[in-house]
């Protein structure tokens, strides 16, 4: 090998390996980059333009009612219970606003009026005779017709002392 010049590290040599021409075309690759951003951005300004048409089309397609019967204004509110965004009228017609009916508030007025329910006789049902009485009445009357026993505190019996203890063999119960 005195044809091959010797390198003072150790480096490998191979004359034969050098750097491929026809391995990958750069420029046929950039092309098809740029060809596919470009027609990337075609499809999507076509897309929005389409979309644009669709929005003008239906604004044009003005549906008329399908019965003679008139829509109340409020018919886009859905009923009770109401989400906060939507005000509401009061019996003496003034109207709350939804900065003043919170989740709070609502939550607070829920429990007062089933706090009085609770806490008061009333009517169920007038017709039929169907009443409600206050709650601890309630529990009251319940204990003394026997319908739930009374709550005791469960405490373990203790073993009566003529009772004989089981034996432990072997160091297991």
């Amino acid at each position: 090998m005195p044809e091959h010049p010797q390198f003072a590290d150790d480096a490998i040599l191979n004359p034969e390996t050098h750097h491929e021409h026809s391995d990958v075309n750069v420029r046929a690759l950039l092309w098809f980059f740029g060809i596919f951003v470009a027609f990337g951005a075609l499809t999507h300004l076509g897309l929005w333009l389409l979309f644009k048409f669709f929005v003008q089309l239906e604004r044009g397609n003005v549906v008329e009612p399908l019965t003679a019967i008139r829509r109340p204004a409020d018919a886009n509110i859905p009923p009770e219970p109401l989400l906060q965004p939507f005000p509401k009228k009061r019996a003496s017609g003034d109207v709350i606003l939804p900065t003043m009916n919170t989740p709070v508030t609502d939550m607070e007025a829920m429990r007062a009026a089933e706090a009085r329910i609770l806490g008061n006789y009333g009517w169920v049902d007038r017709q039929k005779g169907v009443v409600h009485i206050p709650i601890e009445e309630a529990k009251k009357l319940a204990l003394q017709r026997g319908i739930f026993p009374p709550v005791r505190p469960q405490t373990p019996a203790a073993p009566a002392a003529d009772t004989p203890q089981p034996a432990t063999t072997g160091g297991h119960p």
